[in-house]
């Protein structure tokens, strides 16, 4: 059962006559017959009297109902197609990191919003890995995260690679390793640590850091917010390894302080090295990328935020991963 046939079958019925019904739909009438022909097959009745004027038979009454509420039901779903493919969709869902919500998104908001009034925009702060996760299952359009290779390594995942920053030390104004430029990666094992609660990209690579260099990570506490991170280490004697735009606020606290920190000995790297070449090779970074699928490319509103994020960044190609 196809809709044209269907459509003819409304035609028909409303006119009363195959011809009439024809010219409604643009065919011959030829056509109409055929279709009615076929559909009347395949329901296995009859659906109209064949008299001068085309009249529904007690299976065609019976069908009428079902099959306008089925012709209906396709027209606002062609129509609601055609809306989301001029770009009328009703919102866009994005979900990003904690320092791209405060300090990168809110310009490019404002300018997508004077592009794209009518779309309402919701944004929710959340985790890299957790960000990922609810865009592949279709509850975001557009995730803005630490990148992890395992959760978008699929056809449908198109990645926009944004900025690359170095991780830094945030302690408190009187902490001991205020003493240094640069921290070594012994001194800080050193000491406890607040880190990102499970499902940030940012706990799993200070772990992993630690891990691949041989040294223990004194994880004490976990949070998930930038304020709650800066009133707890302004407390004394705790630390956080914390990404350098996570760290603006910070670095303009005098309660505060940030250092960078220095690379691993390239002694100890011949020791752990594992492949590792070089010292820049153990630096500890973050890449924040932008996240969308293929199929949501097509839809204007998405395309157009994506293009401002990139231009925001000075990104000017894709990159499938797949």
């Amino acid at each position: 059962m196809r809709i044209e046939q269907l459509q003819a079958f409304l035609a028909v019925a409303e006119t009363g006559n195959f011809g009439q019904a024809a010219r409604q739909c643009g065919v011959t009438q030829s056509t109409i017959s055929r279709q009615i022909q076929s559909l009347e097959a395949d329901v296995g009745l009859s659906l109209f009297h064949r008299t001068a004027q085309a009249k529904l038979t007690l299976g065609g009454e019976h069908f009428f109902p079902h099959a306008r509420k089925i012709c209906q039901e396709w027209k606002n779903a062609i129509e609601a197609l055609t809306e989301l493919r001029e770009g009328k969709q009703p919102e866009l869902c994005i979900a990003a990191i904690h320092s791209v919500c405060s300090h990168y998104l809110p310009p490019i908001l404002q300018e997508f919003c004077s592009s794209y009034p009518e779309v309402q925009l919701r944004v929710t702060a959340l985790g890299s890995d957790r960000a990922l996760k609810v865009l592949r299952d279709g509850l975001v359009d557009v995730a803005i995260v630490m990148n992890n290779r395992f959760l978008t390594a699929s056809p449908e995942m198109v990645v926009h690679s944004l900025y690359e920053e170095p991780v830094e030390v945030l302690m408190a104004a009187n902490h001991p390793l205020t003493q240094y430029k640069q921290v070594p990666w012994l001194e800080l094992a050193s000491y406890p640590q607040v880190v990102f609660k499970d499902g940030y990209g940012m706990q799993r690579l200070v772990q992993e850091r630690f891990a691949l260099l041989g040294t223990q990570l004194k994880a004490v506490l976990e949070l998930n917010t930038l304020d709650a991170f800066r009133g707890v280490v302004r407390q004394g004697e705790l630390i956080a390894l914390l990404p350098q735009s996570a760290l603006i606020e910070a670095a303009k606290d005098p309660t505060l302080a940030v250092r960078a920190i220095a690379r691993f000995p390239n002694s100890l790297i011949e020791q752990r090295k594992s492949g590792y070449t070089n010292s820049s090779d153990l630096d500890i970074t973050r890449q924040v990328v932008l996240v969308t699928t293929q199929d949501r490319l097509q839809i204007p509103p998405i395309q157009k935020l994506c293009q401002l994020v990139c231009q925001s960044f000075d990104v000017r190609q894709l990159s499938v991963v797949g």
